[in-house]
């Protein structure tokens, strides 16, 4: 008889030192499966942001005729007309309101960006005279505020009710933005702002000429929330301004939509069944969309950048 001879198991190998360590369960390839659920739900996502979108430039655009067969709301365009929108950037409340609204968010953005750049800039620049001190006190606001009748009854001494710095002082300066500015200037070498000093350059010339253009996408996302802010902003005017011909586009909107009030210079056309007061008041809304809606795409980009950097520095 033959003798089976056993063969010893082999002996696992070793990996390789060199060999690259396995990858995290996020890193790896996705499978179909998976791609499909995602694509499935940003399809839910979009649809749900866009259709009631659509549905409002739909009805904006659509003649009196048309909206009254469909009794409200209009899905599908039987018909386009402009009728609205000519209305009411023809002269009136909304016009008004709207260059009120374009002057308001111009000059309080700048304001704002230029009151937030110093501050951060200050406190950035650790020898600077009482930037701790100042950091706290900054940060204490964000967790304990005043309140409402104090603010108001400060902006009534000031003398600032029924003018339009009453929609810009009290809202002007926002801690948040000013960390987020803070932390990308301290992010910047410290030795390309000693060599500039060394140059002779002083801190007007640093800012101005390097730190501003190293930084120009955090800039510019703050600047897209100031101007959001100061654009979207309804509350300081209903409480600060009662004059309706100060009335920015925002408070407009609401009278006309929640509190169904006639907008003034088309009362007569609405009432008489020329206009449709649904067109009017859809139209309204794209008018209150639009910077936004146009401004976004263009910061979008440094959106990730400046927001990221600023926040995870310093």
């Amino acid at each position: 008889m033959s003798a089976v001879v056993e063969r010893p198991p082999l002996a696992q190998e070793k990996p390789s030192r060199w060999a690259a360590p396995p990858r995290p369960a996020w890193e790896e390839e996705p499978a179909r499966a998976g791609l499909a659920a995602k694509g499935l739900v940003l399809g839910i996502a979009c649809f749900a942001i866009l259709f009631p979108l659509w549905i409002v430039i739909v009805t904006s655009l659509s003649p009196k005729k048309v909206i009254d067969e469909t009794g409200g709301l209009v899905v599908l365009p039987k018909g386009i007309t402009f009728v609205a929108y000519r209305e009411l950037l023809g002269g009136g409340q909304v016009q008004r309101a709207a260059l009120v609204s374009l002057g308001v968010t111009l000059v309080g953005t700048l304001f704002s960006m230029a009151v937030s750049v110093l501050c951060a800039y200050g406190l950035s620049r650790r020898g600077s005279l009482g930037h701790r001190w100042i950091l706290m006190t900054l940060l204490a606001t964000m967790f304990f505020g005043a309140g409402l009748i104090p603010t108001y009854l400060l902006v009534q001494a000031l003398g600032l009710t029924d003018t339009y710095l009453a929609l810009i002082l009290p809202s002007a300066v926002s801690v948040f933005n000013i960390l987020v500015l803070r932390g990308f200037f301290m992010g910047i070498s410290s030795e390309l702002i000693d060599s500039a000093r060394i140059d002779g350059a002083g801190d007007w010339r640093i800012l101005w000429q390097i730190v501003l253009p190293l930084s120009r996408a955090v800039l510019a996302v703050i600047t897209l929330f100031y101007a959001v802010g100061y654009w979207s902003a309804w509350f300081n005017a209903s409480i600060y301004l009662t004059d309706q011909k100060m009335m920015p586009l925002q408070n407009v909107m609401i009278q006309l939509v929640q509190k169904q009030e006639r907008p003034v210079g088309l009362a007569t056309q609405i009432n008489t069944g020329q206009l449709s007061p649904l067109a009017v008041q859809m139209a309204v809304m794209v008018l209150a969309l639009v910077p936004v809606a146009v401004l976004s795409p263009f910061v979008q980009r440094h959106f990730k950048k400046g927001m990221l950097t600023g926040a995870i520095k310093g």
